[in-house]
């Protein structure tokens, strides 16, 4: 059990690799620039990492006429290896094969087992270990777990009240399932830090700079704060946001009306959509998926349904933004990605409720892929933060 690092750090180590994984393949000296580092200090953590198998050289595109090893370029050497990712969603678990360089290799969805915690993460780490036996040909190194609910990152238990699970050992049974080393971490903590250590190659990167609020709504409600390149990660497990007033008559499961999950959940779509005729009452399986599809080919209420949840949704990141006041804003979520047309409205209704000058707010690059993307981060984060010792940890198994 490794607590992930769920931030960009600043070693020489660290910086070369990751301008391998960000720029690669790049020569020492493009190197140094990008890190800031001198070419003696370059060459220093290549030869380290050449020697530990995370980065290759790559002779064949010298340039002509070029003298001299420090010529050569190198890149992440990423073919041999892989991580695996885990989201553990409340109705949903991904599973993703990850490369390196964080490239997402393949990713397989298994509905969130229905059945008690230690049967259920048994069944989850089966699954994965089955789906990257499909790389037989690359070395799994690590395997991180990103859940709802509060985590100990620590000891890789979590509680998660919307499974029932409480001090779930979440990194005990899939860490022995799959036979590797594991990190466990509170899944929009993961989807902030994803934003910081594998969006930096997108055009338009949100920087790692200065102070971020990521925002997730899907089937659950989610803040995670990003200080200056490092994820704030509270001891006793991030805040929730999911009993915020929204001002509803949705009922919600702490007797309340109005919670900000009860209103704007996937579930809480899938109630209202069934209430309000939308969807067949003699459906055995509702889904959000299906309010989407009706609102896209013209159903006037299923767009208004849709409308009202982005207009709740805008009015409370608005409340936060004011509240935190960071640089930038960072959405995410299915919530926000699954249903272009409800974006406008999310702007409007955030413009009308914020009292702060419009800065830097955005949807995330990874579209409907954050979830994914939040898994793989885990997975990679120890590697990233302690290059050496992390894959000497991995490969001495």
């Amino acid at each position: 059990m490794v607590p992930p690092d769920l931030r960009v750090v600043d070693t020489p180590v660290a910086a070369v690799l990751r301008v391998a994984c960000e720029r690669g393949p790049i020569a020492r000296d493009a190197a140094a620039k990008a890190t800031g580092l001198s070419v003696a200090t370059v060459n220093r953590q290549v030869t380290a990492l050449l020697g530990d198998g995370l980065l290759r050289e790559r002779a064949d595109l010298t340039a002509s006429g070029a003298v001299g090893r420090p010529r050569v370029p190198f890149e992440v050497n990423h073919e041999p290896y892989l991580t695996v990712g885990i989201h553990i969603g409340a109705v949903v678990t991904g599973i993703v094969a990850v490369d390196l360089r964080g490239r997402v290799l393949g990713a397989v969805e298994i509905p969130t087992p229905a059945t008690d915690q230690a049967a259920a993460l048994a069944q989850i780490a089966r699954s994965a270990r089955q789906f990257a036996s499909r790389w037989h040909r690359r070395r799994a190194l690590w395997v991180g777990v990103a859940i709802g609910g509060r985590v100990d990152a620590a000891t890789g238990r979590a509680d998660h009240p919307r499974l029932g699970w409480r001090e779930a050992p979440v990194g005990e049974i899939v860490g022995e399932g799959l036979g590797l080393p594991v990190s466990v971490a509170a899944h929009v903590e993961a989807m902030a830090a994803s934003e910081l250590l594998l969006a930096s190659q997108r055009p338009g990167a949100a920087g790692t700079a200065g102070t971020s609020l990521y925002f997730y709504a899907r089937e659950t409600a989610g803040v995670a704060v990003t200080i200056d390149g490092r994820v704030h990660t509270p001891s006793s497990g991030p805040g929730s946001i999911v009993h915020l007033p929204t001002g509803s008559s949705a009922r919600c499961s702490c007797g309340a009306l109005g919670c900000l999950e009860a209103t704007v959940s996937d579930r809480a779509v899938i109630t209202a959509a069934t209430a309000a005729g939308i969807l067949s009452g003699t459906d055995e399986r509702p889904s959000v998926a299906a309010v989407y599809r009706a609102a896209q080919s013209g159903s006037i209420p299923a767009h208004e349904l849709l409308v009202e949840r982005a207009q709740v949704l805008g009015r409370t990141v608005a409340v936060l933004r004011d509240l935190f006041n960071p640089d930038r804003v960072i959405l995410g979520g299915q919530a926000f990605t699954e249903y272009p047309a409800g974006i406008p409205h999310v702007a409007e209704a955030f413009a009308q409720a914020s009292t702060l000058a419009r800065k830097d707010i955005r949807i995330t690059g990874f579209g409907n892929r954050v979830q994914e993307h939040a898994a793989a981060v885990v997975s990679l984060s120890s590697l990233y933060s302690d290059p050496l010792t992390s894959i000497r940890r991995a490969t001495s198994r």
